[in-house]
């Protein structure tokens, strides 16, 4: 796959396709964009779980957190990462481990020996794109 560009057949499928979606990453903070995704992901019918190791047992808007992945006790289709290009590896292997089908790299965040590894796993990878941004722009 090339990540420079993905078609829109191929990120509108995987929108359309995903129901559970795990936000890692996820912030407290309302003036976070980590928080405005999930909360936009929510609103939109996903069931979206945030991870955030410092607020598990909690809530971001209005969604249960849990520290890890692992900690998931349900499947998860869609791995959406708020970290560094470096830390997102570490997530990437943590989606592969628990079954994801996709893994979804936020606006600014590249990684491509862990896309690697995800596409040689068989899930699909996005990187550097926000699914709030192509939701309304493949019309959901």
């Amino acid at each position: 796959m090339n990540h420079d560009t993905y078609p829109d057949a191929y990120i509108a499928d995987i929108l359309r396709s995903v129901r559970t979606i795990a936000v890692v990453g996820a912030s407290p903070n309302e003036m976070r964009p980590s928080f405005g995704v999930t909360r936009f992901l929510k609103a939109k019918g996903y069931d979206v779980v945030a991870i955030n190791p410092g607020h598990a047992g909690g809530e971001i808007a209005g969604c249960p957190v849990h520290a890890s992945l692992a900690d998931v006790p349900h499947p998860i289709d869609m791995v959406d990462v708020f970290r560094n290009s470096d830390a997102a590896g570490e997530a990437v292997d943590e989606a592969i481990a628990i079954g994801a089908k996709v893994v979804w790299l936020q606006l600014g965040v590249r990684n491509d020996a862990a896309a690697a590894r995800a596409e040689a796993a068989g899930l699909k990878v996005v990187m550097n794109r926000c699914p709030k941004i192509e939701w309304p722009r493949l019309g959901g």
